[in-house]
C-alpha cells in the first residue's frame, strides 16, 4: 500500500473534469468548491466549437480556428463528425452524406466509415480527438493544471460500439477516461435532481446535429434510464435549412442553381441562417442581405415564419416524447421534472410547446449549452472521491512521471506522477522531416522539462514508416503499466500498420530517496525548464512559419508583388537570424514581423473567394471573430 502524498507547492494541481463531446460544440467542466464550474479559456471563452480544419497538406486546426477557415477550405472543414462515432455506412442516410461538402466513405476491409478529405481518409474517432485536445488544451492553459483523466458524455442511445468509440478518442488524446455516462443522467446531476428520494425526470436534449430524449428514474440517489429514444440526424442543423429554404424562396431557379453550386456560397448561406435562428429567438423579424457572386439576396423573415418552418421537426421530437412516455408506461401528468439540453432548446415555440405538454415549464435556469458538462464534472468529483473513507482500498501509484522525447529536445508526458496503477495512457504524434521512414522513440522518467535533464528508461526504433512529407505520419503510442508496475510501451504508425515497442520496469534501480530527490529538484528547477521548453516549442513553430511563408511565394506570385516579395523576404532572413538567438522573446518578434508581412496575402486568400455581407457586417464579424494573421496550426497525429 502506498500513501498518495499531497501536491507540492510548484507543482501544477491535477484537473479532472467532466466533457460535453458535443456535435456541435465542446466544453469541459470541474468541481469548485463543491459546485460544478464550466472552464473559460483564457479569451473567456466556455465553449470549442465541435469543427476540425484540414488543409491541403494534411494539417489541422481545430475550434474557431477551422470555423474561421470554413469559407476558404469548405472541402476540409468537418463539422458533426460525432453523428459518424461507431457507425458503418449502411447507419447513415444518404440525405446526411449529401449535405455534406466533404465525403464520407466506408475504411478498407470493415464497415465502419471513415471521412475522406484532400484524399485522405479520417477515422471519426481521431477526428474527435482532435476536438477533446483542444479542450485539454484550453483548460490547461486556463488553468495552469494537468488534464489526464475525465468524465465523457454520450447520448443515452448510444451503443457500445458508440461508447467505445468515444472512450477510443478520449485515449487518443491523452485523457484517462474515467466513465463514459450518459447526457440525460448529466443534466439532472447539474440541476442537483439527484438530491431527492425519488422522482422521474425527462430530458429533452435537442441539439445542433441531434436529438434525443429519455426519461430517468430516480430511486433513493440511484438515476435509472428507464426510456429513450433518438435521431441522430435531427437538430438545429434542420433548422438552418428550414431556414435556409425561407431565405431564398424569393430567387429564381437559376439564381438557387447557381447558389448551390458555389461551395463557398453554400457556407455562408448556411452561416447566415444559423445568425437569422439565433436572432429570432429574441425578437420577432430579422433581414439578411448576402452577396455571393452575382446572386444578391435581401429578405425579412418573421418568427411566425420561420415557427412555421420548423413546426413539422419539432412535431417529430414530441412523437419521440409520446413513445418514451408510452414505453415507459406513463402519462405526461407523471412526469415530475422536465430539463431542457442543448442549444437549440433555447428556440421559443419548443419551450412554449414542453410546457403546454406536461403543463409546468421545463427547467432551463442552467445553460443548455453548459448543463451537460457541468453534471459530467459532479460525476467526476464523485469517482475522484470514491476510495476515501473506511473500507477502501489505496491503489499503488506511479512515482515519477513518464513520456518520451519530441523534437527539440523536450518531453511530452503521457503518464504523470501518483497514478494509480494499473494504468494506460496513449497519444498521437508525427514527423518533422520529409521522407522520415524511422522514429527513435526515447522513453523517459522524471519531472523536468527537457530530456536532458531526465533518467532515460530506454530506446527502440519504429521502422518501416512508408515515406511521407513532414506531418502527414500518425504515429500513436501507448503506455501501460501493469498491476506489477512493469511499463510496456507500443508505437504504431497508423497509416502503414508498422508497430514496435519495448518492456521496461519504470522504477528499477531508483531507491525512494532518489525519487525524492528527482522530484524536489524538479521544483528547484521548475522555472529554467518550463523556459527551456518553451524555447524548443517556438523554434518547431518559427520553423513552421518559415515553410509556409516560403511557399506563399512560390505557389502564388500573383499575391505578391515584388515590393512585398521584398519585405516577405527581409521578414524570412530576420527570423532566420533570430533562431541563432537563446532569447525566446527575440524569435517570438521575429515570428510577429514575418506574420504581419503575409497578413495582406492571408487577407486577400479569405476574399479572393467571397464576401458576404449580413446587416452590413463583415464576414469576421458574422463570425464573431477578428482574421488571424499569425500562422497557427496542429500537426494531425
Amino acid at each position: 500500500m502506498v500513501n498518495i502524498p499531497l501536491p507540492m507547492k510548484g507543482q501544477a494541481r491535477e484537473l479532472i473534469v467532466g466533457i460535453d463531446l458535443g456535435t456541435t460544440n465542446s466544453l469541459c467542466a470541474e468541481v469548485v468548491n463543491g459546485k460544478p464550474v464550466v472552464i473559460l479559456d483564457r479569451e473567456g471563452r466556455a465553449i470549442t466549437p465541435s469543427v476540425v480544419g484540414i488543409d491541403d497538406e494534411h494539417h489541422a486546426v481545430v475550434g474557431d480556428a477551422a470555423v474561421e477557415r470554413g469559407l476558404t477550405n469548405p472541402a476540409g472543414t468537418i463539422r458533426s463528425v460525432k453523428r459518424f462515432m461507431g457507425r458503418g455506412l449502411k447507419d447513415i442516410s444518404d440525405v446526411e452524406v449529401g449535405r455534406l461538402p466533404y465525403k464520407i466513405v466506408r475504411t478498407a476491409g470493415s464497415e465502419q466509415v471513415a471521412v475522406r478529405v484532400h484524399g485522405r481518409e479520417y477515422l471519426p474517432q481521431e477526428l474527435s480527438a482532435l476536438i477533446l485536445g483542444e479542450v485539454k488544451k484550453r483548460a490547461v492553459k486556463a488553468t495552469g493544471g494537468k488534464l489526464k483523466r475525465a468524465v465523457i458524455t454520450v447520448p443515452a442511445y448510444f451503443d457500445d460500439g458508440q461508447r467505445q468509440a468515444t472512450r477510443d478518442a478520449g485515449r487518443m488524446a491523452g485523457i484517462d477516461v474515467l466513465r463514459i455516462i450518459n447526457e440525460p443522467t448529466a443534466a439532472a446531476l447539474a440541476y442537483g435532481l439527484h438530491r431527492g428520494k425519488s422522482g422521474t425526470v425527462l430530458v429533452y436534449d435537442l441539439g445542433g446535429g441531434t436529438f434525443d430524449v429519455s426519461i430517468l428514474k430516480l430511486t433513493e440517489g440511484v438515476f435509472k434510464v428507464i426510456a429513450t429514444t433518438g435521431n441522430t440526424a435531427l437538430g438545429g442543423d434542420d433548422f438552418d435549412y428550414a431556414m435556409i429554404d425561407l431565405l431564398t424562396a424569393g430567387l429564381s431557379d437559376e439564381d438557387k442553381a447557381a447558389l448551390d453550386a458555389h461551395v463557398q456560397g453554400r457556407v455562408a448561406l448556411k452561416m447566415a441562417a444559423e445568425r437569422a435562428k439565433i436572432a429570432l429567438s429574441g425578437q420577432d423579424s430579422t433581414s439578411i442581405q448576402l452577396h455571393v457572386g452575382d446572386v444578391s439576396l435581401d429578405t425579412t423573415v418573421t418568427r411566425a415564419q420561420y415557427e412555421a418552418a420548423i413546426d413539422p421537426f419539432v412535431e417529430l421530437t414530441f412523437d419521440a416524447i409520446d413513445f418514451v412516455l408510452d414505453e415507459a408506461g406513463l402519462d405526461p401528468e407523471d412526469i415530475g421534472d422536465v430539463v431542457c439540453v442543448g442549444g437549440s432548446t433555447r428556440t421559443p415555440l419548443v419551450r412554449a410547446r414542453l410546457e403546454e405538454h406536461f403543463d409546468k415549464p421545463p427547467h432551463t435556469d442552467l445553460d443548455p449549452d453548459q448543463v451537460v458538462a457541468m453534471g459530467a464534472a459532479i460525476q467526476a468529483s464523485m469517482l475522484a472521491g470514491e476510495h476515501a473513507g473506511d473500507g477502501t482500498v489505496l491503489l499503488d501509484v506511479t512515482p515519477l512521471s513518464l513520456g518520451i522525447e519530441t523534437y527539440g529536445g523536450g518531453c511530452s508526458k503521457l503518464l504523470w506522477r501518483n497514478s494509480p496503477i494499473p494504468v494506460r495512457a496513449t497519444e498521437g504524434y508525427t514527423t518533422q522531416v520529409d521522407d522520415q521512414t524511422s522514429v527513435d522513440i526515447h522513453v523517459l522518467q522524471g519531472e523536468r522539462e527537457m530530456a536532458k535533464d531526465l533518467r532515460s528508461l530506454g530506446r527502440f526504433k519504429l521502422r518501416g514508416i512508408p515515406p511521407m512529407k513532414a506531418g502527414m505520419p500518425r504515429v500513436l503510442i501507448e503506455f501501460f503499466i501493469d498491476a506489477n508496475g512493469i511499463l510496456k510501451v507500443q508505437a504504431k504508425e497508423m497509416t502503414s500498420g508498422v508497430e514496435a515497442g519495448i518492456e521496461v520496469t519504470p522504477t528499477y534501480g531508483l531507491t525512494d530517496d532518489q525519487v525524492e530527490d528527482m522530484i524536489f529538484d524538479s521544483i528547484e528547477h521548475a522555472e529554467e525548464d518550463v523556459e527551456a521548453h518553451l524555447l524548443a516549442d517556438t523554434k518547431v513553430e518559427a520553423g513552421s512559419v518559415l515553410r509556409y511563408s516560403r511557399k506563399i511565394i512560390v505557389d502564388r506570385p500573383d499575391l505578391v508583388p515584388p515590393p512585398l516579395a521584398v519585405q516577405i523576404e527581409a521578414a524570412i532572413g530576420g527570423l532566420v537570424a533570430a533562431l541563432e538567438s537563446p532569447d525566446r522573446e527575440v524569435i517570438d518578434a521575429a515570428m510577429q514581423v514575418l506574420n504581419e508581412s503575409t497578413a495582406p496575402v492571408a487577407a486577400h486568400l479569405m476574399n479572393e473567394v467571397l464576401q458576404v455581407t449580413v446587416h452590413g457586417k463583415t464576414m469576421g464579424e458574422v463570425l464573431g471573430t477578428k482574421p488571424r494573421t499569425k500562422a497557427s496550426e496542429i500537426q494531425l497525429t
